[in-house]
């Protein structure tokens, strides 16, 4: 008996209606619901708007994960661009070791952090909040920007630098143009997860600097599930703004670095 080949994805259309088109399907009912009715509403969303506080963390998170972004980027380009240049780095080794802090659960190396703040006698604080988001979320940065790096035709450089053009223009005009899918999903892979962390942020200002992720997982833990909701609705639009907007950028980037 032959089996279709389009049977062989049959148990992966099981797990994405399960557990990714069912949760979003019910973050959605529960967001546009009143919780004492349990009419269609848009209560919990006028509550957003209302509430200075929420709205004040979700600005603030929204600046926490912009600074990451840029810091993680200002540092995980030149290391992503030294570890895949065969002439600066000729170990593996060296990769393994900017990648092995994935390895370990975010949670351990947040505890870590904090006692490393402990040892040295730092206050923990929002100084405290950025190096431990920096420091969770740099790998995350560095490996989409060296894969596509190291998977460059370096013959554009080569054409580039026969055809006069100075390091400096090599880099702008040729290698940051091709390495945009790599800045693009390495923006991504910071700037959400920066924004609905929450145990980053508890354990590195004792609990004094809240995310928006603290305030969804607070109001889902004292009951508030309507509300929980339409924030994380909320949230996911955000994300899904800022992932049409990246991707129009890098097409914008791989049609220009096709026309050098």
């Amino acid at each position: 008996m032959k089996i279709k080949r389009s049977t062989w994805a049959l148990p992966y259309a099981v797990f994405l209606l399960l557990f990714v088109l069912l949760p979003l399907v019910m973050i959605a009912v529960y967001a546009f619901q009143d919780r004492l009715t349990g009419e269609f509403s848009l209560v919990n969303f006028a509550k957003f708007f209302t509430t200075e506080e929420d709205l004040h963390t979700f600005v603030y998170s929204i600046e926490m994960a912009l600074v990451n972004t840029l810091i993680c980027f200002v540092l995980g380009y030149p290391a992503a661009w030294i570890l895949s240049n065969s002439k600066l780095n000729r170990s593996s080794i060296t990769v393994i070791l900017f990648i092995l802090p994935m390895w370990i659960n975010m949670l351990i190396r947040t505890m870590a952090t904090v006692a490393l703040f402990d040892f040295i006698h730092a206050p923990l604080g929002e100084g405290a909040l950025i190096f431990g988001l920096v420091y969770n979320f740099l790998p995350f940065m560095i490996y989409p920007i060296y894969n596509v790096l190291k998977k460059m035709d370096m013959s554009y450089i080569a054409a580039a630098e026969d055809l006069g053009a100075t390091p400096v223009q090599v880099f702008t005009k040729v290698t940051l143009p091709l390495s945009a899918p790599g800045i693009t999903s390495g923006v991504m892979m910071v700037f959400m997860p920066t924004i609905s962390t929450f145990a980053i942020a508890e354990l590195l200002t004792l609990n004094k600097i809240k995310l928006f992720g603290t305030t969804i997982q607070e109001n889902i833990n004292n009951g508030m599930w309507n509300y929980g909701a339409a924030l994380a609705l909320i949230m996911l639009i955000i994300i899904a703004v800022t992932m049409v907007a990246t991707d129009d950028d890098a097409t914008r980037e791989e049609e220009r670095g096709g026309l050098i």
